[in-house]
């Protein structure tokens, strides 16, 4: 595990900005274009007009340029307040999966950054358009407004027995989000420290693997102008995997081009498709159109799970190459885009486990893009982190 350390939060003050959550938003890249629109609407402080400030056509200046300009002014009128010390904060998310209501809790703080492959372990592969638009909007606004999410293999006693304490407690912040999860912060005790807990156990990025990547180009770009700095550091929500429960959902893929899929063993439908997906038999299902009517088909795989990862191997590299898919974890939309002509098919994949995405990392492989959904995800704008 990377080093870790307190760091002075940058936090909306709802006495100002109002109440939190009209003011915090999903991490970026799951924000529709329609929600982000909604997310706008819901307050002039929500944290979208910073995080996708890129997508506001201005003649006179970059939306990067007006997010700074912006998160400036946020400052100077108090509606955004760095806290006086520095501080772990203890960060929980209530959430109902599968009709059963679950808890995981973690705990933020500045990670340092390291080149991935040693303590760090991401399991995905970047795309360079995704890094250029992060690295961009943190060279103008030189702050991590969204945390990375890690998990450690665990387990550590004292983080939990810590996290127990801290969370018997009132939090800090509340936010009940559009999904209905419950996201809660608590700022720890001063004095104390975690880094012991940690120290021997490596971290899987879950979630923010392109913000990671863009969190070492900044540090890089910044030490050979300046040298060692708070730079250094990226915003991480860290979570023991072996004592919270972590969920890997799965990001279906929507073929657009291309030829349609081989048929397998037909199924009536969408729920009976998703109810038949499994990681362990390497079982997915396709949605396509046969003669004018949708056919749902269930296809086996040979091989070692995960399963999306032996697909791209053996079907969706060959008929699918780069920029003939799109990604949701939303399986009614893959539906929809076959349904509605927009997509040849749609590949709907089952979840998997943290324990078989890490058994990829420590084989030196990686899965490709958008394979795992790790849900839910901490939310952008309840704590960030200046870095200079």
């Amino acid at each position: 595990m990377p080093r870790v350390a307190p760091f002075r939060g940058l936090r909306f003050d709802p006495a100002v900005a109002g109440p939190l959550d009209r003011l915090t938003a999903p991490p970026y890249d799951v924000i529709s274009g329609p929600t982000r629109e909604g997310l706008r609407a819901r307050s002039r402080y929500n944290i979208v007009h910073l995080d996708l400030a890129s997508d506001v056509p201005d003649p006179s200046r970059s939306g990067y340029e007006r997010a700074a300009d912006l998160l400036e002014r946020w400052r100077r009128d108090g509606a955004l307040a760095v806290d006086p010390e520095p501080s772990y904060y203890a960060y929980e998310i209530g959430f109902t999966l599968e009709g059963m209501s679950r808890v995981v809790r973690g705990i933020l703080c500045a990670l340092e950054l390291e080149a991935p492959g040693g303590a760090v372990l991401p399991h995905e592969e970047t795309m360079d358009g995704p890094v250029d638009d992060r690295l961009r909007l943190l060279r103008a606004t030189r702050t991590h407004l969204s945390p990375i999410y890690g998990t450690v293999t665990g387990p550590s006693d004292a983080l939990r027995d810590a996290l127990g304490r801290t969370t018997a407690n009132r939090p800090d912040a509340n936010v009940v989000d559009e999904e209905g999860v419950e996201h809660r912060v608590w700022v720890m005790p001063g004095g104390t420290d975690v880094s012991g807990w940690l120290e021997d156990l490596p971290m899987l990025i879950a979630d923010g693997h392109h913000r990671y990547a863009t969190a070492l180009s900044y540090r890089d770009e910044r030490r050979r102008e300046d040298g060692p700095g708070p730079w250094d550091r990226v915003l991480a929500l860290v979570v023991d995997a072996a004592t919270e429960p972590v969920s890997v959902l799965p990001y279906h893929r929507v073929q657009l081009t291309g030829p349609p899929p081989a048929p397998g063993r037909p199924v009536p439908g969408l729920a009976e498709a998703l109810a038949e997906v499994d990681d362990t038999r390497l079982r997915y299902a396709t949605i396509s159109r046969n003669d004018g009517r949708v056919a749902y088909d269930i296809h086996d795989l040979d091989g070692e799970p995960p399963t999306v990862r032996v697909l791209h191997e053996r079907v969706l590299d060959l008929i699918a190459p780069e920029g003939a898919l799109a990604f949701t974890h939303d399986a009614t939309d893959a539906d929809r885009a076959v349904r509605d002509g927009a997509a040849v098919a749609a590949y709907l994949l089952p979840a998997t486990t943290p324990d078989r995405v890490r058994a990829i990392v420590a084989r030196g492989d990686r899965l490709p893009r958008k394979s795992t959904f790790f849900w839910p995800k901490p939310r952008t704008g309840m704590v960030m982190l200046p870095v200079g």
